[in-house]
């Protein structure tokens, strides 16, 4: 059952397309990752899902509810976790509930009970009375969360929601998100990390306004069927040298290495091989690999900066 439809979505600032005809369909209780470059316009996309903005044309549809024309009406199930999401640092985190139940509204009779279900989700019951501002910055993650709980949502949007903490952070609200959508809930999450976009059901590429690709991970993986070469090699300037490699399609970086990507069947290794033999450039290491999801992102992103040069 469709959850979210998004149909033409667009919208401008000062005739700039921030977002560019997205179309995008999101079924019940999968989990979207939304990736791109930084200002790709991720987080416009997703305050727009958010009511936050209204779009310049096109239409976003929550369960027969247009986001447009009823934006109070989807804040009902909808729950909205912003990248810089401030909380009250004078306030504990008993407190910091407190305000964002009556924010939404929680009944006075109803919210002892619901605190408490979640301090034991996000793991702070023993923390109740610490201020906010002295928590951990994981911790604080975790409390942005639950405070956005309280009127359990069909639907939670989540900007960046684990950037800045420790990897073990990350792991436990990965853990937090992973029991919420067992529970039957849509999330959408706009992440850097590469390993946190694998996670999810399906991935929408965002470049410049524009989707340019909405599938699962591996889906995307498989259709990259052009050869890939991981080089290390001794040399400062060894990717300006290999740009005019016959064959080749894109060049980048990937941690100390560089990953070369050749049409099929053009003997990509071979050809590198030979070139940096005779410009007396050493080898430490040159080998085919598979191509891995961040292969795809990269490959998706220098198509379409070389589609513009």
């Amino acid at each position: 059952m469709i959850a979210v439809k998004i149909k033409n979505l667009t919208k401008k600032f000062n005739q700039l397309a921030a977002i560019d005809n997205i179309n995008l369909k999101i079924e019940k209780g999968e989990i979207i990752g939304i990736i791109g470059p930084d200002g790709a316009g991720k987080t416009t996309f997703l305050r727009l899902l958010a009511g936050l903005l209204k779009p310049s044309s096109g239409s976003i549809i929550f369960e027969r509810i247009d986001v447009a024309k009823n934006p109070q009406k989807i804040k009902e199930f909808i729950g909205y976790m912003p990248q810089h999401f401030s909380l009250y640092g004078d306030l504990n985190v008993s407190e910091n509930l407190k305000f964002f139940a009556d924010l939404y509204g929680v009944p006075s009779d109803k919210f002892k009970e619901r605190k408490k279900e979640l301090l034991r989700f996000s793991g702070l019951s023993p923390f109740e009375d610490r201020l906010a501002r002295n928590l951990s910055g994981g911790m604080q993650k975790k409390l942005v969360l639950a405070c956005n709980l309280f009127h359990t949502p069909k639907i939670l949007l989540l900007d960046e929601p684990t950037t800045g903490v420790d990897p073990v952070s990350r792991k436990d609200l990965w853990d937090l998100l992973f029991q919420l959508n067992g529970q039957g809930a849509t999330l959408l999450i706009t992440t850097p990390y590469m390993d946190e976009a694998q996670r999810c059901h399906k991935v929408s590429f965002i470049y410049e306004g524009r989707m340019l690709s909405y599938k699962s991970p591996q889906s995307l993986i498989e259709e990259r069927k052009e050869e890939t070469i991981e080089l290390i090699a001794e040399h400062k300037q060894v990717r300006e040298r290999l740009g005019k490699l016959p064959g080749l399609k894109s060049i980048y970086p990937l941690g100390e290495t560089l990953h070369l990507i050749f049409e099929s069947g053009k003997g990509g290794k071979e050809i590198t091989k030979e070139f940096l033999k005779k410009q007396g450039i050493q080898i430490r290491s040159l080998k085919r690999i598979a191509p891995s999801f961040e292969d795809a992102f990269l490959a998706l992103i220098e198509e379409q900066v070389t589609a513009r040069t």
